[in-house]
């Protein structure tokens, strides 16, 4: 059984007459760069997101450098980040000369624990990057209340929750990546709403920061040949904003079916010794970008092991927190300094899931865990 963690040529496959259409539209033009495909994703975007403004960028990673730098972030200020995410969010900060200030996250939530932001704010603390990890959002409604009594940025890392709503107590449903100041995502071809190349955006409701943030992204000019700030050279290219206009609208849809077979891992899954399922926060939808486990019941690498010689692929998410990291190591902080990112990189299992997932794969991979846990315990 042909098993995979994300099917993207069985799903090209079924969308391949509408994908070939669009890519040729763009190759007949010629409008490789800033084309109408690409103006035309970022209004479908900002509908579907409900937000003013959308910028496409070259990839998510660019997507948080460029909001750092249209916050204006100077060398040195602090940014509160998720020690449990992607190399990625702690790079960007570290490329302009910030400081990532490591945060531990939830034990069940996976994301920013907010017990322990306030204790990491210093003078010198300007921004909180939550990460809406493996499909649902932070606690944004705490996080902005935070940030607005310290007179912090929020900038969202929501690349692997893109299509998330989140539901505020007053009944306000917003989606993710559009509460902060900034909202930054990927389009990875594994993300939920992937292109075949790298690219990215940049989410705001205001109207100067738009307009900073697109100057920067386009080497610093709002005219031609005239740099009013310094940029950098970030841009979705027309091919791939053209497939991104196919699949966009199918979003919902392939949340839906990604939601439906982690409804069936639950279910087979939910009572079995030895791992625990994900927890879903209550004030946020999800996505499931990854469908993790916790194995703590049994020896998780042998786990995936055993999932392997079976044909079933897994993941870990990630194994080496980011504060045990060469390019991140520093004074104070080492093994112990927090303790559940340690403690999850030891435990966490994402197991496969996709749109393209049939029942007899689904079955067959909980047969197969079942089975596994079994013969380990």
């Amino acid at each position: 059984m042909n098993i995979q963690m994300v099917d993207l040529i069985g799903q090209y496959n079924n969308i391949k007459n509408e994908i070939d259409h669009s890519i040729q539209e763009v190759l007949c033009t010629a409008t490789f760069i800033n084309g109408p495909a690409v103006k035309k994703f970022a209004d479908r975007l900002a509908s579907y997101n409900k937000c003013n403004y959308v910028i496409p960028c070259a990839n998510g990673t660019d997507a948080l450098q460029i909001a750092m730098m249209a916050l204006g972030l100077c060398q040195g200020d602090e940014v509160l980040v998720p020690v449990h995410t992607y190399v990625a969010t702690a790079e960007a900060i570290a490329l302009l000369g910030l400081e990532p200030v490591f945060v531990d996250v939830d034990p069940d939530l996976f994301t920013i624990d907010l017990n322990n932001i306030e204790d990491k704010i210093s003078p010198n603390t300007k921004a909180i990057v939550p990460v809406h990890l493996y499909g649902q959002c932070a606690n944004m409604e705490d996080i902005l209340m935070i940030a607005e009594k310290y007179n912090l940025y929020v900038i969202e890392d929501a690349a692997q929750a893109i299509g998330a709503d989140y539901e505020f107590t007053d009944g306000r449903v917003m989606k993710a990546g559009t509460m902060g100041n900034i909202g930054c995502t990927s389009f990875f071809p594994s993300k939920n709403l992937g292109c075949y190349g790298d690219g990215g955006a940049l989410l705001m409701n205001n109207e100067k920061l738009a307009e900073k943030a697109r100057m920067i992204a386009g080497h610093g000019q709002k005219k031609k040949y005239h740099h009013e700030v310094v940029g950098c050279n970030s841009r979705l290219d027309s091919i791939q904003a053209a497939i991104l206009n196919v699949k966009l609208p199918l979003l919902d849809k392939y949340n839906k079916t990604r939601g439906n077979v982690a409804k069936r891992y639950d279910k087979a899954l939910g009572d079995i010794l030895g791992i625990k399922t994900p927890k879903r926060a209550v004030y946020s939808t999800h996505v499931y970008h990854q469908y993790t486990l916790k194995v703590e019941g049994v020896d998780r690498d042998q786990l995936k092991e055993k999932l392997y010689s079976k044909g079933v692929p897994s993941m870990v998410y990630y194994p080496v927190p980011l504060h045990l990291q060469k390019a991140y190591i520093k004074d104070g902080y080492g093994m112990g300094s927090f303790p559940i990112t340690e403690h999850l990189s030891n435990v966490v299992l994402s197991l496969p899931i996709h749109t393209e997932m049939n029942i007899a794969q689904q079955d067959y991979i909980i047969e197969s865990v079942i089975n596994a846990i079994k013969e380990l315990s």
